[in-house]
């Protein structure tokens, strides 16, 4: 059997990680984080343990960063799902709904994300969380801000508030009132998005199969030429 070529090393440790940001997401969401060790998510994962730590410095990393990715991959097919649209206004009422669903339909995942942020470490920047940021920026572009670089930080923050508002025990506030909120200050009508009252489930959130959001499957086989199938 000949060499794996560096392309195909390059590939098999990509999806590695992203089994890792997969099976985190899944335990997570099914157990809570205390409850959730590194062990278990690189048993989850089929990945030795001692991978786990060769691309994330640590638990609460790995989780921000397979939380972001999921926020952008739900948030990007939310954006681009069918009738594909550039208006503004329903690009941003879609972002809303996508978010919002997150919290609603994951809310132990969502709730122990939120935990994290305000522990010492804080807000971790890192890939994933950069390209949700492109993609609430670009949102807010087309919406018609005429200053992004200040409008994105007050976007962020209502939506993370709305997410915590949604996910406080004990007193949460309804989904359909923070919508509804958010729709006000933002200009958009009710039946842009995805109303609560109509039955549907926004893109990305109702499944219980998170495998599209992450690029977990085989690696292809190089062929004779040493090329990938």
């Amino acid at each position: 059997m000949s060499p794996r070529s560096a392309s195909v090393n390059e590939e098999l440790r990509r999806r590695s990680r992203e089994r890792l940001l997969q099976a985190a997401v899944e335990l997570v969401g099914e157990r809570g984080y205390e409850a959730t060790t590194l062990g278990d998510i690189a048993d989850r994962a089929g990945s030795a343990r001692g991978l786990v730590s060769y691309y994330f410095p640590g638990k609460r990393r790995l989780v921000q960063s397979a939380v972001h990715r999921l926020m952008h991959r739900t948030l990007e097919e939310a954006l681009e799902r069918e009738p594909r649209t550039e208006d503004g206004a329903e690009r941003m009422a879609r972002a809303i709904d996508a978010i919002l669903g997150l919290a609603r339909d994951r809310p132990v995942l969502m709730r122990q994300h939120m935990a994290g942020i305000l522990q010492a470490e804080g807000f971790v920047q890192c890939p994933e969380q950069q390209r949700l940021s492109q993609l609430l920026r670009d949102t807010m572009a087309r919406h018609g801000s005429q200053d992004v670089e200040a409008d994105y930080p007050m976007m962020r923050a209502l939506l993370m508030g709305a997410v915590f508002a949604a996910l406080v025990p004990g007193v949460p506030m309804p989904v359909p009132v923070l919508r509804a909120e958010l729709f006000k200050r933002y200009r958009l009508a009710w039946d842009q998005g995805v109303p609560p009252d109509t039955g549907r489930v926004p893109d990305g959130t109702g499944g219980t199969d998170l495998s599209r959001f992450f690029a977990t499957g085989a690696v292809p086989e190089p062929s004779a030429d040493g090329q990938s199938k």
